[in-house]
């Protein structure tokens, strides 16, 4: 049984932790409200994106003169697999649920006969994956010096993945990140990059139904600027989308951690209180003996 100084300090301990902990909490929702802001902003303009995508790939009358972003090399051989996470920890299971997503996807992609190599981006993906798949990690980037996710950031990591796919490295590419639902939900989601697929537009602008467009100085190079801009849009989204999810799994996290911190505290204070009582009452029985003895 421990003595009374143990469960003193550790009492004090806990209440320190749980300092932290509510501070790190308050710290995560102040940083929500803006990387919500930030990720909500994106949508509409990714999603913009592919309908502008969508129409200009419907006016390509020649499949053959569309760029290779858009029709790839025809085989799907070797897959690129871009596993986006945080940077840091402490935010529950939220960088465990993307690599294990990757992770079902790379062992599905080999069963199949398939060769896959992995792109991470972000330290806490690297580190959990590297465990199984050190092997198939060919690129890795960390922007754990980066205060605030930029366009610049995402174009970087885009500017490679379209330089190995124009040396012939892979096939497919496929973007692994958690979109955003809310503090309590962040969904594991994968997105095909290369080659690039026309998303189907749910909502058509009315104002515009049945509009015939001319493009110049054709839809076939227009595609060849606007499908590698679009891929790194997708990714910019996607660290956008991870920023919040990080943030509101982080806040929910460290919510959890306080209150089983008070719990643990008041365990730990009822214990003491009743240690010191049976202590106090076995002083009392030794000083009423002696004084009988006398």
């Amino acid at each position: 049984m421990p003595s009374l100084k143990d469960l003193k300090n550790r009492i004090a301990s806990v209440k320190a932790t749980q300092k932290i902990t509510k501070a790190m909490k308050m710290v995560a929702a102040a940083k929500l409200r803006r990387a919500q802001e930030a990720a909500e902003a994106a949508r509409p303009y990714s999603q913009r994106m592919g309908a502008v995508l969508a129409n200009i790939t419907a006016a390509v009358s020649d499949a053959d003169a569309a760029p290779l972003l858009m029709t790839g090399t025809g085989k799907s051989d070797v897959h690129l697999l871009i596993v986006c996470t945080a940077e840091r920890g402490l935010c529950g299971g939220f960088n465990s649920q993307i690599a294990r997503f990757a992770r079902d996807h790379v062992r599905k992609l080999i069963a199949e006969g398939k060769t896959v190599k992995i792109f991470t981006v972000g330290k806490k993906g690297y580190d959990i994956l590297r465990r199984e798949f050190a092997s198939l990690i060919v690129e890795r980037k960390e922007l754990r010096d980066v205060k605030r996710i930029g366009f610049d950031n995402a174009d970087a990591i885009g500017t490679r993945v379209i330089e190995m796919f124009e040396n012939g490295e892979f096939d497919v590419c496929t973007l692994f990140y958690s979109e955003f639902k809310s503090v309590i939900s962040q969904v594991p989601t994968a997105q095909q990059l290369i080659p690039a697929s026309a998303p189907d537009v749910v909502e058509e602008d009315t104002a515009h139904k049945g509009a015939i467009y001319e493009y110049e100085p054709d839809a076939a190079s227009i595609l060849a600027d606007l499908i590698p801009r679009n891929i790194s849009v997708q990714i910019f989204r996607a660290l956008l989308e991870n920023v919040a999810g990080e943030m509101g799994a982080k806040m929910s996290a460290m919510d959890n951690a306080t209150r089983n911190a008070g719990e643990m505290i008041n365990k730990l204070t009822l214990n003491y209180n009743r240690q010191r009582q049976a202590q106090i009452t076995k002083e009392l029985i030794e000083i009423i003996s002696g004084a009988e003895a006398l």
